[in-house]
Protein backbone atom coordinates (compact mmCIF):
# COMPACT_ATOMS: atom_id res chain seq x y z
CA UNK A 1 0.00 0.00 0.00
CA UNK A 2 1.46 3.82 -0.43
CA UNK A 3 2.33 5.93 2.03
CA UNK A 4 -0.10 8.12 4.09
CA UNK A 5 0.58 11.61 2.20
CA UNK A 6 -1.36 14.90 2.56
CA UNK A 7 -2.99 16.08 0.13
CA UNK A 8 -0.78 17.50 -2.80
CA UNK A 9 -1.32 21.01 -2.53
CA UNK A 10 0.44 20.74 0.56
CA UNK A 11 3.58 19.74 -1.33
CA UNK A 12 4.11 22.63 -2.63
CA UNK A 13 3.94 24.69 0.58
CA UNK A 14 6.21 26.87 2.29
CA UNK A 15 5.70 26.63 6.13
CA UNK A 16 5.17 30.47 6.97
CA UNK A 17 7.31 30.98 10.30
CA UNK A 18 8.44 34.74 10.01
CA UNK A 19 12.11 35.27 10.81
CA UNK A 20 12.58 37.83 12.85
CA UNK A 21 16.05 37.31 13.03
CA UNK A 22 18.21 36.14 16.40
CA UNK A 23 21.46 38.21 17.93
CA UNK A 24 24.03 37.31 20.87
CA UNK A 25 24.50 41.20 21.77
CA UNK A 26 23.65 41.56 25.35
CA UNK A 27 20.25 43.73 24.46
CA UNK A 28 18.46 42.99 21.58
CA UNK A 29 16.27 45.85 19.43
CA UNK A 30 13.74 43.90 17.63
CA UNK A 31 12.60 45.75 14.94
CA UNK A 32 11.99 43.02 12.66
CA UNK A 33 7.95 42.35 13.44
CA UNK A 34 6.13 45.53 13.09
CA UNK A 35 5.09 45.56 16.89
CA UNK A 36 3.73 48.34 18.53
CA UNK A 37 6.38 50.43 19.69
CA UNK A 38 5.26 51.34 23.22
CA UNK A 39 3.38 48.29 23.80
CA UNK A 40 0.30 47.67 25.28
CA UNK A 41 -1.77 50.15 27.24
CA UNK A 42 -1.35 49.53 30.79
CA UNK A 43 -5.08 49.09 30.96
CA UNK A 44 -4.72 46.75 29.17
CA UNK A 45 -2.67 44.49 30.76
CA UNK A 46 -4.47 45.83 34.17
CA UNK A 47 -7.46 44.15 32.68
CA UNK A 48 -5.64 40.96 31.23
CA UNK A 49 -4.67 40.72 34.93
CA UNK A 50 -8.15 40.66 36.41
CA UNK A 51 -9.62 37.53 34.36
CA UNK A 52 -9.89 35.16 37.48
CA UNK A 53 -12.12 32.20 36.41
CA UNK A 54 -9.49 31.12 33.96
CA UNK A 55 -11.03 27.25 34.41
CA UNK A 56 -14.46 28.19 32.60
CA UNK A 57 -14.41 28.63 28.67
CA UNK A 58 -14.80 31.60 27.14
CA UNK A 59 -18.22 33.10 25.35
CA UNK A 60 -18.02 32.22 21.95
CA UNK A 61 -18.25 35.61 21.02
CA UNK A 62 -17.34 37.77 23.39
CA UNK A 63 -20.36 40.51 23.81
CA UNK A 64 -18.29 43.19 25.52
CA UNK A 65 -15.42 43.24 22.86
CA UNK A 66 -18.19 43.28 19.53
CA UNK A 67 -19.70 46.09 21.43
CA UNK A 68 -16.36 47.90 22.14
CA UNK A 69 -15.09 47.64 19.22
CA UNK A 70 -18.90 48.66 17.25
CA UNK A 71 -19.07 51.60 19.51
CA UNK A 72 -15.33 52.78 18.66
CA UNK A 73 -15.38 52.10 15.07
CA UNK A 74 -19.11 53.06 14.36
CA UNK A 75 -20.16 49.61 12.42
CA UNK A 76 -22.48 46.93 13.43
CA UNK A 77 -21.92 44.52 15.48
CA UNK A 78 -23.93 41.90 14.63
CA UNK A 79 -21.65 41.72 11.95
CA UNK A 80 -18.03 41.44 13.72
CA UNK A 81 -16.33 38.44 14.58
CA UNK A 82 -13.80 38.31 16.51
CA UNK A 83 -11.19 35.89 16.12
CA UNK A 84 -7.23 34.29 16.92
CA UNK A 85 -5.75 36.74 15.31
CA UNK A 86 -6.62 37.99 11.68
CA UNK A 87 -4.43 35.49 10.13
CA UNK A 88 -7.26 32.51 11.47
CA UNK A 89 -9.87 34.43 9.30
CA UNK A 90 -7.77 34.55 6.11
CA UNK A 91 -7.46 31.12 6.77
CA UNK A 92 -11.27 30.06 7.30
CA UNK A 93 -12.15 32.75 4.53
CA UNK A 94 -10.01 30.67 1.73
CA UNK A 95 -11.56 27.56 3.13
CA UNK A 96 -15.13 28.78 3.22
CA UNK A 97 -15.30 30.08 -0.43
CA UNK A 98 -12.28 28.00 -2.31
CA UNK A 99 -13.02 24.82 -3.91
CA UNK A 100 -9.94 22.89 -5.73
CA UNK A 101 -8.88 24.87 -8.97
CA UNK A 102 -10.67 28.27 -8.38
CA UNK A 103 -8.39 31.19 -8.33
CA UNK A 104 -7.33 33.85 -5.81
CA UNK A 105 -5.65 36.71 -6.60
CA UNK A 106 -2.97 37.96 -4.91
CA UNK A 107 -0.63 41.31 -5.48
CA UNK A 108 2.84 41.31 -6.08
CA UNK A 109 4.33 42.01 -2.62
CA UNK A 110 1.01 41.37 -0.78
CA UNK A 111 1.37 39.64 2.93
CA UNK A 112 2.29 36.25 2.90
CA UNK A 113 -0.30 34.55 4.73
CA UNK A 114 -2.75 35.23 1.54
CA UNK A 115 -0.87 32.35 -0.32
CA UNK A 116 -0.71 30.42 2.10
CA UNK A 117 -4.57 30.03 2.99
CA UNK A 118 -4.85 29.51 -0.95
CA UNK A 119 -2.54 26.81 -1.36
CA UNK A 120 -3.55 24.95 2.08
CA UNK A 121 -7.31 25.23 0.44
CA UNK A 122 -6.41 23.85 -2.75
CA UNK A 123 -6.74 27.44 -4.67
CA UNK A 124 -4.88 28.69 -7.43
CA UNK A 125 -2.46 31.69 -6.93
CA UNK A 126 -3.01 34.14 -9.71
CA UNK A 127 -0.44 37.37 -9.10
CA UNK A 128 -1.36 40.90 -9.85
CA UNK A 129 1.82 42.66 -10.72
CA UNK A 130 2.46 45.65 -8.49
CA UNK A 131 3.24 49.47 -9.78
CA UNK A 132 6.64 49.61 -8.29
CA UNK A 133 5.63 48.71 -4.71
CA UNK A 134 2.26 49.77 -5.09
CA UNK A 135 -0.94 47.60 -5.56
CA UNK A 136 -2.17 47.97 -8.75
CA UNK A 137 -6.12 48.16 -9.14
CA UNK A 138 -6.01 47.70 -13.10
CA UNK A 139 -3.48 44.87 -12.75
CA UNK A 140 -5.57 43.23 -10.08
CA UNK A 141 -8.79 43.79 -12.29
CA UNK A 142 -6.17 42.19 -15.70
CA UNK A 143 -6.28 39.05 -13.47
CA UNK A 144 -9.65 38.14 -13.48
CA UNK A 145 -11.12 35.64 -15.25
CA UNK A 146 -13.65 32.49 -15.21
CA UNK A 147 -11.96 31.02 -12.37
CA UNK A 148 -11.52 33.79 -10.08
CA UNK A 149 -13.29 33.19 -6.65
CA UNK A 150 -11.66 35.51 -4.52
CA UNK A 151 -9.14 38.90 -3.83
CA UNK A 152 -6.63 39.20 -1.39
CA UNK A 153 -5.65 43.03 -1.31
CA UNK A 154 -3.73 44.58 2.10
CA UNK A 155 -4.21 48.18 2.79
CA UNK A 156 -1.76 49.39 3.77
CA UNK A 157 0.05 47.01 2.37
CA UNK A 158 2.73 45.10 4.33
CA UNK A 159 5.93 44.85 3.95
CA UNK A 160 6.06 48.34 1.64
CA UNK A 161 4.35 50.20 3.64
CA UNK A 162 2.27 51.87 0.63
CA UNK A 163 -1.22 52.18 0.74
CA UNK A 164 -4.40 52.33 -1.89
CA UNK A 165 -6.94 55.53 -1.81
CA UNK A 166 -10.80 55.03 -1.08
CA UNK A 167 -11.80 56.01 -4.92
CA UNK A 168 -8.96 53.05 -6.24
CA UNK A 169 -11.18 50.65 -3.58
CA UNK A 170 -14.32 51.90 -4.75
CA UNK A 171 -13.15 51.31 -8.06
CA UNK A 172 -12.53 48.15 -7.77
CA UNK A 173 -15.07 46.71 -5.82
CA UNK A 174 -16.97 48.15 -9.06
CA UNK A 175 -15.53 46.56 -10.69
CA UNK A 176 -15.45 42.83 -9.27
CA UNK A 177 -18.21 40.36 -9.93
CA UNK A 178 -20.54 39.60 -7.28
CA UNK A 179 -19.93 35.94 -7.04
CA UNK A 180 -16.03 36.59 -6.18
CA UNK A 181 -14.99 37.96 -2.86
CA UNK A 182 -12.88 40.56 -2.04
CA UNK A 183 -10.85 40.38 1.08
CA UNK A 184 -9.94 44.15 2.24
CA UNK A 185 -6.84 43.46 5.16
CA UNK A 186 -6.82 46.92 7.10
CA UNK A 187 -4.51 45.42 9.66
CA UNK A 188 -2.59 48.94 9.51
CA UNK A 189 -6.13 51.28 9.56
CA UNK A 190 -5.24 52.96 12.40
CA UNK A 191 -2.09 54.59 10.94
CA UNK A 192 -4.24 56.47 8.35
CA UNK A 193 -7.27 57.32 10.46
CA UNK A 194 -6.45 60.76 10.03
CA UNK A 195 -6.28 60.73 6.15
CA UNK A 196 -9.52 61.54 4.20
CA UNK A 197 -8.63 59.65 1.11
CA UNK A 198 -8.01 56.72 3.19
CA UNK A 199 -10.80 54.17 3.90
CA UNK A 200 -10.53 50.96 5.87
CA UNK A 201 -13.58 48.93 3.68
CA UNK A 202 -15.97 49.30 6.26
CA UNK A 203 -18.01 51.12 3.76
CA UNK A 204 -17.71 48.55 1.26
CA UNK A 205 -18.83 45.89 3.20
CA UNK A 206 -21.86 47.54 4.09
CA UNK A 207 -22.89 48.33 0.35
CA UNK A 208 -22.12 44.70 -0.67
CA UNK A 209 -22.12 41.46 -0.03
CA UNK A 210 -18.95 40.21 -1.65
CA UNK A 211 -16.39 42.76 0.49
CA UNK A 212 -14.98 41.74 3.64
CA UNK A 213 -12.58 43.74 6.03
CA UNK A 214 -10.17 43.12 8.36
CA UNK A 215 -8.75 44.19 11.32
CA UNK A 216 -5.77 43.21 14.11
CA UNK A 217 -4.92 44.67 18.09
CA UNK A 218 -1.61 43.70 17.22
CA UNK A 219 -0.30 46.31 15.75
CA UNK A 220 -1.34 49.94 17.06
CA UNK A 221 -2.60 48.34 19.99
CA UNK A 222 0.30 46.17 20.72
CA UNK A 223 -1.45 42.96 21.79
CA UNK A 224 0.97 40.79 19.40
CA UNK A 225 1.38 38.04 21.77
CA UNK A 226 -2.29 37.56 22.48
CA UNK A 227 -3.12 36.52 19.23
CA UNK A 228 -6.69 38.73 18.63
CA UNK A 229 -8.11 39.67 14.94
CA UNK A 230 -11.87 40.69 14.03
CA UNK A 231 -13.47 41.10 10.62
CA UNK A 232 -16.64 43.23 9.31
CA UNK A 233 -18.50 41.27 7.36
CA UNK A 234 -21.73 40.97 4.98
CA UNK A 235 -24.71 38.64 7.21
CA UNK A 236 -24.45 35.78 4.74
CA UNK A 237 -20.75 35.91 4.79
CA UNK A 238 -20.35 36.07 9.08
CA UNK A 239 -22.46 33.56 9.19
CA UNK A 240 -20.90 30.74 7.30
CA UNK A 241 -17.43 31.62 9.17
CA UNK A 242 -19.13 31.70 12.33
CA UNK A 243 -20.01 28.05 11.98
CA UNK A 244 -17.29 27.53 11.11
CA UNK A 245 -14.40 29.01 13.34
CA UNK A 246 -13.27 27.17 16.29
CA UNK A 247 -16.19 27.47 19.25
CA UNK A 248 -13.65 29.46 21.92
CA UNK A 249 -11.50 30.92 19.41
CA UNK A 250 -10.56 34.36 21.22
CA UNK A 251 -9.41 33.41 24.74
CA UNK A 252 -10.58 35.29 28.20
CA UNK A 253 -7.57 37.28 28.63
CA UNK A 254 -6.97 38.33 25.28
CA UNK A 255 -11.00 39.91 24.87
CA UNK A 256 -10.29 41.30 28.23
CA UNK A 257 -7.51 43.35 26.83
CA UNK A 258 -8.49 43.72 23.31
CA UNK A 259 -11.83 45.93 25.39
CA UNK A 260 -9.50 47.98 27.49
CA UNK A 261 -7.11 48.70 24.96
CA UNK A 262 -9.58 49.79 22.24
CA UNK A 263 -11.43 51.89 25.10
CA UNK A 264 -7.85 53.42 26.06
CA UNK A 265 -8.18 56.38 23.07
CA UNK A 266 -5.09 58.58 25.09
CA UNK A 267 -3.07 55.95 24.76
CA UNK A 268 -4.12 54.78 21.12
CA UNK A 269 -3.52 58.64 20.40
CA UNK A 270 -0.02 58.51 22.35
CA UNK A 271 1.27 55.86 20.42
CA UNK A 272 0.02 57.60 17.07
CA UNK A 273 1.97 60.41 18.03
CA UNK A 274 5.10 58.57 18.55
CA UNK A 275 5.21 56.75 15.29
CA UNK A 276 4.28 59.95 13.24
CA UNK A 277 7.64 61.32 15.41
CA UNK A 278 9.37 58.82 14.94
CA UNK A 279 8.55 57.66 11.11
CA UNK A 280 9.98 61.41 9.91
CA UNK A 281 12.98 61.94 12.14
CA UNK A 282 14.28 58.46 11.42
CA UNK A 283 14.05 58.45 7.76
CA UNK A 284 15.78 62.01 7.98
CA UNK A 285 18.09 60.30 9.95
CA UNK A 286 18.90 57.59 7.22
CA UNK A 287 18.76 60.09 4.44
CA UNK A 288 21.14 62.25 6.19
CA UNK A 289 23.23 59.45 6.36
CA UNK A 290 23.23 58.32 3.06
CA UNK A 291 20.64 55.37 3.09
CA UNK A 292 17.36 55.57 0.94
CA UNK A 293 14.04 55.19 3.20
CA UNK A 294 11.19 54.72 1.52
CA UNK A 295 7.90 56.42 2.75
CA UNK A 296 5.25 54.69 4.39
CA UNK A 297 1.99 55.55 6.05
CA UNK A 298 2.36 52.63 8.72
CA UNK A 299 4.27 51.94 11.77
CA UNK A 300 7.43 49.90 9.35
CA UNK A 301 9.34 50.69 6.39
CA UNK A 302 11.31 49.47 3.70
CA UNK A 303 14.86 50.61 3.29
CA UNK A 304 16.73 50.05 -0.34
CA UNK A 305 20.39 49.22 -0.49
CA UNK A 306 22.41 48.93 -3.56
CA UNK A 307 21.89 45.08 -3.92
CA UNK A 308 21.04 42.25 -2.22
CA UNK A 309 24.99 42.25 -0.96
CA UNK A 310 24.77 45.68 0.49
CA UNK A 311 21.67 44.52 2.23
CA UNK A 312 22.87 41.39 3.55
CA UNK A 313 26.01 43.15 5.02
CA UNK A 314 23.86 46.10 6.87
CA UNK A 315 21.80 43.72 8.44
CA UNK A 316 24.78 41.66 9.75
CA UNK A 317 26.37 44.91 10.86
CA UNK A 318 23.09 45.82 12.71
CA UNK A 319 22.36 42.34 14.01
CA UNK A 320 26.34 42.44 16.14
CA UNK A 321 25.14 45.82 17.56
CA UNK A 322 22.00 44.00 18.60
CA UNK A 323 19.42 45.47 16.35
CA UNK A 324 16.84 43.05 14.40
CA UNK A 325 15.12 44.36 11.03
CA UNK A 326 13.87 41.93 8.60
CA UNK A 327 15.79 40.56 5.69
CA UNK A 328 13.06 40.39 2.77
CA UNK A 329 14.16 38.12 0.44
CA UNK A 330 11.15 35.76 0.80
CA UNK A 331 9.09 38.83 -1.12
CA UNK A 332 11.76 38.67 -3.39
CA UNK A 333 13.17 41.96 -2.26
CA UNK A 334 16.71 41.22 -1.38
CA UNK A 335 18.38 44.68 -1.82
CA UNK A 336 15.68 46.00 0.93
CA UNK A 337 15.79 45.63 4.79
CA UNK A 338 12.02 46.47 6.67
CA UNK A 339 12.67 48.79 10.26
CA UNK A 340 9.50 48.59 12.51
CA UNK A 341 9.38 52.05 14.74
CA UNK A 342 10.44 50.98 17.90
CA UNK A 343 10.61 53.16 21.56
CA UNK A 344 12.29 56.37 22.05
CA UNK A 345 15.85 54.52 23.54
CA UNK A 346 15.34 51.61 20.60
CA UNK A 347 15.93 54.71 17.99
CA UNK A 348 18.33 56.30 18.85
CA UNK A 349 20.39 53.22 18.92
CA UNK A 350 19.14 52.81 15.83
CA UNK A 351 20.12 56.19 14.36
CA UNK A 352 23.62 56.23 15.82
CA UNK A 353 24.11 52.28 14.62
CA UNK A 354 22.94 53.55 10.86
CA UNK A 355 25.63 56.44 11.33
CA UNK A 356 28.02 53.99 12.07
CA UNK A 357 27.38 51.84 9.62
CA UNK A 358 27.75 54.79 7.37
CA UNK A 359 31.12 55.61 8.30
CA UNK A 360 32.22 51.72 7.98
CA UNK A 361 31.00 51.86 4.02
CA UNK A 362 32.93 55.44 3.19
CA UNK A 363 36.45 53.40 5.36
CA UNK A 364 35.68 50.50 2.90
CA UNK A 365 35.16 52.39 -0.21
CA UNK A 366 31.68 51.41 -0.61
CA UNK A 367 29.71 54.95 -0.15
Amino acid sequence: MPDLQPKAALHQLDAYRPDFGSSTAGTVIRLSANEGALGPSPKAVAAMQQVADMHRYPSQVNADLTRTIADTTGLDAARILPANGSDELIQLLATAYLTPGDEAIITQYGFLMFRQATLIADGVLVEAKDDGLTASVDNILGCLSDRTKMIFLANPNNPTGTVLARDEIKRLVAHVPAHILVVLDSAYAEYCAADADYSDGAEFVDSNANVVMLRTFSKIYGLAGLRLGWGYFPKAVYDVLAKMRSAFSVNMAAAAAGVAAMADKDFTAKALAHNSRWMAQIQNSLTQAGFKPLPSVTNFFLIRFADAKAAAAAYDFLVERGILLRRMGVYDLADYLRMSIGSDADMAKVMAAFKDLADAAHAGGRA
